[in-house]
Formats: structure tokens, sequence, C-alpha cells
């Protein structure tokens, strides 16, 4: 029997990332969109009419454990709530569906590891759904790197913004333990596009934050400590222009990343220098991160291959910010362990 060519996807929310991701599923090679669904009455319908309303067979229901029960759906995608997404991600898998969560992949340590348990014992793929890294920019920049062009990478700084609009107030109505402000938001990019660069994860961390009446951060930055003098800063806020960058840092020259966030329709520009005069700015091709995201997952459980986002590496990303909001809460460096 051969196998099969087309991952079976269906969306589990009505968030407002599906003008992303939801095209994206229609758009891949080897997906098909099958069915939505979200607890609220006529969401899915609504969504699914707004961004893609060509898309005429997929079916749209107002129970989520429904959709989990259609034999028809292989793969899930998971954009609801950031305090809902291990619960649903564990419900997703003992049906026997492989998930793209949406980042971040869970609030708590703990919750990662049951995910980590679960995948194994269900066999099934889990992703976090970090869609940049899917943008060949990236990979631009590793191969820099790799290449020893800039020298051994000593300073990473990533900034990541946008102001806060009326209409996402929901977003910072909660505090952090529950998942509401910046860190929990945009943080999590700031954090892994931090770690990204880096040969080993951060031993500790010093944040500071603003917090608003709901205790939620508004704005947050911090450095990572990644020993023997190795340093990432990071900032996030709702509280200015829009800005999704990193600059890498190392002991002959420099790179940076001015858009992180980048469009499909925008040509990318990474600039790198060296400490020997060289200076270079390289345009290079566009691309939708979305649509090579999710034809990334599909081809890896369609091949049953690992991706290239482990459950390792969410492991790593949830210990650092849960250690940044406990460094925020108690004034003090903390100890990643």
């Amino acid at each position: 029997m051969s196998k099969p060519s087309i991952l079976r996807w269906g969306i589990l929310g009505a968030a407002r990332v599906n003008e992303r991701l939801l095209p994206a599923i229609v758009a891949a090679e080897n997906a098909k969109l099958v069915a939505i669904a979200s607890r609220r009455d006529g969401a899915a319908a609504e969504i699914l009419s707004k961004y893609a309303p060509q898309e005429t067979d997929v079916a749209t229901l107002n129970d989520p454990e429904a959709l989990l029960d259609r034999e028809d759906v292989d793969a899930i995608y998971l954009p609801i709530a950031n305090e809902e997404h291990a619960q649903w991600a564990l419900k997703a898998m003992a049906k026997g569906k492989h998930v793209l969560i949406e980042k971040p992949m869970a609030l708590k340590v703990s919750d990662i590891e049951a995910i980590i348990d679960a995948a194994q014992q269900y066999n099934v793929t889990v992703m976090e759904g970090f869609m940049y890294c899917f943008h060949p920019q990236h990979q631009y920049v590793r191969d820099l790197i790799d290449s020893g062009a800039i020298g051994e990478v000593r300073t990473v700084k990533t900034s990541y913004s946008f102001p806060m609009k009326p209409a996402r107030l929901y977003r910072i109505e909660r505090d952090m333990d529950n998942g509401g402000g910046a860190m929990w938001d945009i943080g999590p990019y700031a954090i892994h596009s931090a770690r990204k660069w880096f040969d080993q994860d951060p031993i500790a961390v010093a944040a500071m934050a603003k917090l608003n009446d709901s205790g939620a951060d508004v704005s947050m930055s911090g450095i990572l400590d990644f020993d023997d003098g190795k340093y990432a800063h990071f900032d996030m806020s709702f509280e200015r222009a829009r800005r999704s960058e990193y600059e890498i840092i190392g002991t002959l020259g420099g790179v940076k990343c001015d858009t992180v966030w980048q469009n499909p329709d925008d040509a990318p520009v990474i600039n790198w220098w060296t400490d020997a005069g060289e200076q270079h700015q390289v345009e290079l091709p566009m691309a939708n991160h979305f649509v090579l995201e999710i034809e990334h997952l599909s081809d890896c459980i369609l091949n049953n291959k690992p991706p290239e986002l482990s459950l390792k590496d969410a492991l790593a990303n949830c210990k650092t910010i849960v250690a940044a909001i406990q460094s925020v809460r108690q004034a003090k460096q903390i100890k990643i362990v």
C-alpha cells in the first residue's frame, strides 16, 4: 500500500492567527484542510468564509470534540488561548492526532513534559508553531555563522513589539500566570530567536517588566546568560512601534535580520559586516513562512521524519520564559534548571 501524499488537517480554534495559517494550509502542496471547529457558534464558518471562501468542502463545527473524533483528520492546528494549549493538545494526541501547537506550546514546564510523554505514548508528532524558523532568510544567517565569517557568536539582541489596539486588549486582561501579557504573546519569539544561535541553552536570566492592573506585562526586557561571557538581550512591548528583529555579534563581525515577521510579498534583507571592513546587504527571495511551516510538518508526518523544531526545544523555551517571569516577580537573577 502506497504512503499518502497529502496530510489532512483540522483547525481547533478561531483565533486571529488563522488569517495567516488557514490560507497556508490551503496553499500547502502536501496538505488539505478538512474541518474547522470553535466553541463559539458560527465562528468556524465565519473564519472560513473570511479567509478561504473558495473552500466549500471544508466542514465547520461548533464542537471541538467532534473535530477530534473525525477519522478524516490526521493533524490538528491548535490556535486557542495560551492557557488551554496543553489541555487540548493532550486530548488530540489521545485521539491519535498529530498536533501543531501555536506558540507558546504551554505555560508550564510540567505541561510540556506531559506532551512529550503523550507524543511517545500515542506515536504522534507534535511541534511548536514558530513559523519564522522556516523562512529561508534564517538559513542564510545560519550558513553565514557556520562559515566562520563573523566568528564565534558572543551576543544576540532580539526586539519584538507592536502597539496594542483595542481589539487585542484581551491579551493583557489576565495575569502572566494565566497566559496574559507580552512575554506569553510575542515573548516566545524574542526568547526563541535569542536561543537559536547559541550552542547551548541559557543558564540564568534577569528581567524587568511593566505590569498593568491585571498583572500582565505590557513590556519586558532582560538578559540571558549562556555562560563564558555569552549573553542575549531581549525585549518586547505592546507600547511602541512594530519591531521584529535580531542582531548577532561575533568575535569577527555581526549580522542583522531587520524583519523576522516577514510578509510573503516582501523581499527580506540581511545586513552583515566584519571588523576587517566588509559590509554586505543581501536581498533574498520572497517566501511565505506559514506555508513552508505547514509543508515541513506535513512532510515530516507523512514520511516519519522528526521536525526541525523538537519538543526538547519547546521545553527549553518554556523553562526560559518561566524563569524570566520569576525574575520579574522576585527582582533578581534566576537560574534556569
